[in-house]
């Protein structure tokens, strides 16, 4: 049994990085596709794929890297808020991950999203991880 699922979904993708593969498969849940929705959204991922043929499913996501550097899109991915310890943030005090180049991604109410999305739609939340 796993104590923090998305914890083991960021050091999945981390090791795939380091490892240069082009995709990684995870085990799924709602807040596992949520979080990849927004990586693709954002540009951090080439494209991911929701596999529902078992009971728990899996996503598959196809990493980015630089066609000429083959540098990886993601260079670093933290993990803020932990079952042990949780980390929130209000409206008045969004994160701002490398001076506003990374994004932090919340959970809130309104579902996951990024710290800017997050200010626009006037909601604080769980803060779960930096990605940059």
């Amino acid at each position: 049994m796993n104590t923090d699922p998305i914890a083991d979904y960021l050091t999945r993708v981390r090791n795939a990085i380091k490892a240069n593969h082009r995709v990684v498969e995870i085990p799924a849940s709602n807040i596992k596709k949520e979080i990849t929705k927004v990586l693709y959204k954002k540009g951090y991922i080439q494209s991911y794929r929701f596999d529902d043929a078992a009971v728990q499913g899996t996503i598959k996501i196809a990493l980015k890297y630089n066609p000429t550097t083959k540098v990886p899109a993601i260079t670093k991915l933290q993990r803020v808020s932990t079952p042990g310890l949780r980390q929130y943030a209000h409206i008045g005090n969004m994160p701002r991950v490398l001076n506003g180049l990374g994004i932090a991604i919340l959970s809130t109410s309104k579902g996951v999203m990024t710290e800017k999305e997050a200010k626009n739609e006037n909601v604080g939340g769980e803060v779960l991880c930096y990605v940059y």
